[in-house]
């Protein structure tokens, strides 16, 4: 089986953009057969650095699944109303205008492919809760929106991340799962759509302050027939370098036969592999892999890389 990878946590040049170190991490990459493609982190255009970079230092035969979650969180740390979901009018509207910019870099993908390669798009239903007002009707009206233009096939899905708790500090704070399965289903029903929802392992563990919340998440989404797909990004619930209940992007703990892993990590083999099967076959399937020390080697964040996949081989073997 193949994966996606979230390759833009696991980048050595976390510490600042490095061509040359960056092109051998990606050539590493290729070299990977149980890697399916990128998810690749939108951020206003098609790549944060340098475009021109990106198109020539991929693999042709990768898939590419947008995130516009780096794009977003950005956005809302210079406008704190900026999302889909927001009822402010001007904040919607300037986060429908950052989507618009997402479906031409994807089209500029594709040209340079020359056939469709992006497979999806999650989007996020921002702003944070704690700060802003959002709602399901707001999404609803977004969605709609969206699902007139050109995708070139790609799927829109949106990708749950934690909402706002009373009493507890939100790394995201966006809407609840179940406000994001009720809007796209009247979306759906209403356009004849086929709009998703994606759960990160993480942000549902550091919602629910619980591994179990992962697992109720899969179930309620798939319960939904909603499920499209499963990210695997962990957390800890301690005091570690990744900081505790802290959207890092923490790698798993390490797995009975790696080489490396991340101590304190929540994310452990047999909580991936209980995830992935009760997902069942979804069509997006990956990691997200955020490393400390952030000068870490590319060695290391290969390892890393590289024993998360096992694991979810063995799930499958």
């Amino acid at each position: 089986m193949k994966y996606f990878v979230g390759a833009y946590a696991t980048s050595p040049s976390a510490m600042g953009w490095d061509a040359a170190v960056e092109s051998e991490y990606y050539n590493q990459l290729k070299g990977y057969s149980n890697i399916k493609g990128l998810e690749h982190p939108f951020v206003g255009k098609l790549h944060g650095e340098d475009d021109e970079w990106f198109l020539q230092n991929i693999s042709s035969d990768w898939e590419f699944v947008f995130t516009c979650v780096p794009g977003t969180m950005a956005a809302i740390g210079k406008n704190p109303n900026f999302g889909i979901a927001s009822d402010d009018q001007a904040g919607r509207e300037e986060a429908l205008a950052f989507m618009a910019k997402a479906r031409d870099a994807i089209a500029k993908l594709n040209a340079h492919c020359g056939k469709q390669v992006v497979t999806a798009i999650e989007i996020q239903t921002a702003p944070n809760r704690s700060v802003a007002h959002s709602s399901a009707e707001s999404l609803k009206a977004s969605l709609t929106t969206m699902l007139g233009w050109d995708w070139q096939g790609a799927r829109i899905l949106v990708e749950h991340c934690d909402t706002f708790l009373t009493g507890q500090k939100p790394a995201k704070g966006f809407l609840t799962l179940r406000e994001e399965l009720a809007a796209i289903n009247d979306v759906n029903q209403a356009l004849g759509a086929n709009v998703g929802v994606v759960i990160n392992w993480g942000r549902s563990v550091i919602e629910t302050r619980s591994t179990r919340g992962a697992l109720d998440h899969i179930e309620q989404a798939k319960a939904a027939g909603l499920l499209a797909g499963l990210m695997f990004s962990g957390v800890s619930d301690q005091d570690t370098e990744y900081g505790a209940w802290q959207d890092t992007h923490m790698p798993a703990a390490k797995a009975a036969n790696g080489t490396i892993g991340a101590e304190g990590s929540l994310m452990t083999e047999a909580e991936m592999h209980a995830c992935m099967r009760a997902a069942g076959d979804v069509p997006i399937l990956g990691i997200k892999l955020g490393v400390r020390p952030k000068d870490a080697p590319l060695e290391d964040r290969l390892g890393y890389i590289r024993d998360a996949l096992a694991i979810m081989d063995a799930c499958n073997s």
